[in-house]
């Protein structure tokens, strides 16, 4: 059985070579953009789209042009939560690009600027299952209620290394640059570079 497989594989390969497979997977990429685009609030001009593999509210996310957003991202917008109702939203300015594996989940307001970066497996939230109290331990993490400590605003041109969690209640100032795997849970100044969890300033680019 594996002969006949690799043998198939050495024929479709003479029939369609690389070049071509990758003309035929840029193709899919601008219809896929295409049609997911009409999903959101708003979209801009010269999006492209890989791939969600979760797409939940996005009637609640506008986004500018020129936007690239990369395979298997998860983005979370809840309008609604067992009883709960909230009024979420989601800009996202032009000129921005999202990096394989990424996760954004909303119940308030997350804003991002122009020409922000934004790495793989990403994490963005303003919201937790509950407020890590003790009158709340003893029901399932998920069915305790959704609640967000405040909105979450990255300004223009902040570039977000691989793996960053972005923690409710922030605010990243314009220019900043946030290294890898670090965890944001408070303000970051502009033109600052942070690392580390929690993060902190590691110095102020002059």
């Amino acid at each position: 059985m594996k002969i006949i497989i690799q043998l198939l594989a050495d024929i479709i390969h003479l029939l369609i070579g690389y070049s071509l497979m990758d003309r035929i997977s840029k193709a899919k990429d601008v219809f896929y953009s295409r049609w997911i685009m009409h999903e959101f609030k708003t979209c801009g001009r010269n999006c492209l789209f890989q791939g969600f593999s979760l797409l939940k509210g996005a009637k609640h996310i506008a986004i500018g042009s020129n936007l690239y957003c990369g395979n298997d991202v998860v983005w979370e917008v809840y309008d609604s939560y067992q009883q709960q109702l909230f009024t979420p939203s989601v800009v996202v300015g032009n000129n921005c690009s999202f990096g394989d594996n990424g996760h954004l989940t909303c119940i308030n307001s997350i804003t991002i600027g122009n020409g922000v970066r934004i790495g793989r497996k990403v994490f963005i939230c303003d919201n937790s299952h509950g407020k890590a109290e003790k009158s709340e331990l003893s029901m399932p993490a998920n069915m305790r209620p959704m609640y967000s400590k405040g909105p979450v605003v990255i300004e223009d041109n902040v570039w977000i290394g691989e793996m960053v969690c972005i923690l409710p209640n922030v605010r990243i100032g314009k220019g900043s640059i946030i290294g890898a795997n670090a965890v944001v849970t408070k303000d970051v100044p502009a033109n600052a570079l942070v690392g580390g969890n929690p993060a902190r300033v590691i110095k102020i680019i002059e």
